[in-house]
């Protein structure tokens, strides 16, 4: 296979500490963490462009992205406890100790087109959502979202 790029693929990095950050600012082409929420993100991110102008790159060729847990579901309550259980089978950890190093959405389709956009308006180009349960449920409610999303 021949890469679609000249000089291979982009080659992405994440993480929240600072470290991690100033990394991707230096050598990644994108840098895309699990958290935290838009908010923290969108300040993240900033800091991720700082670096890459300080390091002498053009911050506009490092491509922000996020990678989110989502469990959409009517009862708000019931999402967020199907989480929890995902998370805590999955990572073998208490998911209260996850979601501090995790973005976590459960609700209604409509909140989490919200919290989704969210992250587009912090400057995310890209979103990886990863579903809890009915993935194909889920899948169709975020593509009829997009709109929305922004």
């Amino acid at each position: 296979f021949v890469p679609h790029r000249s000089g291979g693929p982009p080659v992405w990095g994440g993480g929240t500490v600072p470290a991690a950050r100033r990394r991707a600012a230096r050598w990644f082409d994108g840098w895309m963490p699990t958290g935290p929420d838009a908010e923290g993100w969108g300040a993240e991110w900033r800091e991720v462009r700082e670096a890459a102008e300080a390091a002498g790159r053009d911050p506009s060729a490092i491509t922000g992205a996020a990678y989110l847990t989502v469990a959409i579901g009517d009862d708000p309550t019931a999402a967020a406890a199907r989480t929890d259980d995902y998370l805590e089978r999955y990572y073998g950890q208490p998911a209260a100790r996850l979601r501090r190093r995790q973005a976590c959405f459960g609700g209604p389709a409509e909140a989490a087109a919200e919290w989704l956009a969210g992250y587009a308006a912090a400057g995310a180009r890209h979103l990886v959502l990863r579903f809890v349960g009915d993935h194909e449920r889920q899948l169709e409610l975020v593509a009829g979202l997009r709109a929305a999303i922004g």
